[in-house]
């Protein structure tokens, strides 16, 4: 029985391609439509995966154990502006959580700058970041060579600075920069280290292109200010995160004397919190784009349907043969229908290998050279199973009409 049954499948399935063969062009450009739209669910996907891969990977790489200070919002005649425009955050306030906040392991203030770069000839414009002696501890962020700033330097506001690989690399060409003089806004700065390369971020930017300086000179001589703009706070653990997070939120509003129920003048966000909102974003945006792409797909099973029903009309006389030689309704139906089954895995066959296929292809145009493409086993076998699927919805109709049709008015069909 089973043997018989595999035998009138494969029967069906060469009767089926045959058919198709006849019209080749025509059975292209129908499959063309589902070629592309596969193509485009894959290759959309995994710019979404490649995007949520970029940031979880971001995320991990500073651990979940990270928080951020930062200002408040500013309220100037009832107009909010965005977070971080107050001035509050003040040295002491940094000094304080490590001293007093039982949950923080250390911290690290920070003050941010862009600036052009000089070495000799050579010139780079980047970000110089102002931050404490234990930044590369709280950032998870190795020394590659030479050494970082230590506590003194960072007190003393030594013109002393670390360089992110990037920057090493346009400056230097490979060169040994330790101990070498680099200037910053026209500011002699000597070169101590050069940070371990840490590469793209998943269509952020490189965060190598980046100079770190003790934040005391980042405020009194590149900046000009007598307050940080963030403190980097690395909690005991992942498990003290929300404890820490606590024993800030109290020291501060003590601090800056804020009366209960009064809104506060500065923010503190967890790095598991934001990681799992960027990882919400990222998905909603992979649901977004893959939407997108199936739109096509949808398209192309109209296409196959459009064609199957003119392939009917063009068969009526052959399919009243059939019937007139014994072939029975469900014969017909199936007939039928295997060839828009087989006319939509040829084209999700195909769209597979172009999905695949752009996906690669955009690392390699400049534009998107920073964007990080991940091509999933779900994403193919998603595309492919929605592609058979639409061969069967949008094929049953055609076929149902074919196996309805009269034997003995279709022999009669001209």
């Amino acid at each position: 029985m089973i043997k018989r049954t595999l035998k009138h499948l494969g029967k069906t399935f060469k009767i089926a391609v045959r058919a198709l063969g006849r019209n080749k062009m025509r059975s292209f450009l129908t499959a063309l439509g589902i070629i592309i739209g596969v193509g485009a669910v894959i290759a959309m996907v995994s710019i979404g995966e490649g995007a949520k891969r970029g940031i979880e990977d971001r995320f991990a790489s500073m651990g979940t154990n990270l928080l951020f200070v930062m200002p408040g919002s500013q309220n100037a005649r009832g107009v909010h502006q965005s977070w971080g425009s107050m001035r509050t955050l003040k040295e002491g306030d940094a000094l304080a959580i490590e001293k007093q906040c039982p949950a923080v392991m250390s911290i690290s203030p920070s003050v941010n700058a862009r600036a052009q770069t000089v070495y000799g000839n050579k010139n780079w414009n980047t970000s110089i970041s102002g931050t404490g002696s234990m930044y590369p501890e709280v950032r998870n962020w190795e020394v590659e060579t030479g050494s970082y700033f230590d506590e003194a330097m960072v007190k003393a506001g030594a013109k002393v600075c670390v360089l992110g690989y990037d920057v090493w690399q346009n400056l230097f060409e490979n060169e040994d920069a330790i101990g070498k003089i680099i200037r910053v806004k026209k500011i002699p700065f000597k070169v101590l280290g050069v940070l371990k390369k840490r590469g793209e971020s998943g269509g952020f930017g490189s965060r190598d292109d980046m100079i770190t300086v003790p934040y005391t000179t980042a405020m009194r001589r590149l900046q000009g200010i007598d307050f940080i703009q963030s403190i980097d706070v690395r909690a005991v653990s992942s498990d003290k995160i929300h404890e820490a997070q606590t024993e800030i939120e109290e020291l501060l509003r003590l601090r800056h004397r804020i009366a209960p129920g009064a809104e506060d003048d500065f923010t503190v966000r967890n790095m598991s919190d934001v990681a799992e909102t960027a990882a919400s974003a990222t998905q909603m945006m992979t649901v977004l784009l893959g939407s997108i792409a199936g739109i096509s797909l949808l398209v192309g099973g109209i296409g196959i349907m459009n064609i199957m029903l003119v392939s009917v009309t063009e068969r009526i006389r052959e399919i009243g043969l059939r019937m007139a030689v014994g072939a029975r309704e469900k014969d017909i139906l199936f007939q039928f229908l295997t060839e828009a089954i087989v006319l939509s895995l040829l084209g999700g066959s195909a769209g597979i290998a172009v999905g695949v296929g752009a996906s690669k292809l955009l690392k390699n145009i400049k534009m998107f050279s920073s964007m990080k493409t991940v091509v999933s086993l779900d994403s193919v076998l998603l595309a492919f199973s929605f592609a058979a699927a639409i061969g069967i919805f949008f094929g049953f109709y055609p076929a149902r009409k074919a196996s309805r049709l009269d034997p003995i008015e279709a022999l009669r069909y001209e």
